[in-house]
């Protein structure tokens, strides 16, 4: 059996954007799905202390009026999210909402990764 893989995304979205920013989240859920997500995890910062040498904020470039927003996507292999990104990138849909995120997406930071222990 295939090690499931996540992708995880950290962004910046400015708090007067909530609302729009779930849309969009939701909107583009289907999407995701379609191209072989099984799972979709979009997180509202609460809670993101400043630390002393790094933090969210910092790393995302997060301005006073922006809160941080941490989400991961589960996929059933690398494969599936290789193929996945390439069909988004190729795909109509997706570049109608990449024109209208309420965010930059220039400060989104994000990365593969493999699940070493899964509880």
């Amino acid at each position: 059996m295939a090690m499931k893989y996540v992708e995880g995304f950290l962004l910046a979205v400015p708090a007067a954007n909530k609302e729009q920013y779930i849309k969009h989240a939701a909107d583009a859920a289907p999407l995701f799905k379609e191209f072989g997500a099984t799972r979709m995890v979009e997180c509202w910062g609460d809670d993101v202390p400043d630390g002393k040498l790094t933090d969210f904020r910092r790393a995302v470039q997060a301005k006073e009026d922006e809160v941080v927003v941490f989400s991961w996507f589960e996929y059933p292999s690398k494969e599936v999210r290789d193929a996945a990104n390439q069909k988004m990138m190729s795909d109509p849909r997706m570049k109608a909402m990449g024109d209208t995120m309420p965010f930059d997406g220039k400060r989104m930071i994000f990365g593969g990764f493999v699940p070493v222990v899964d509880v």
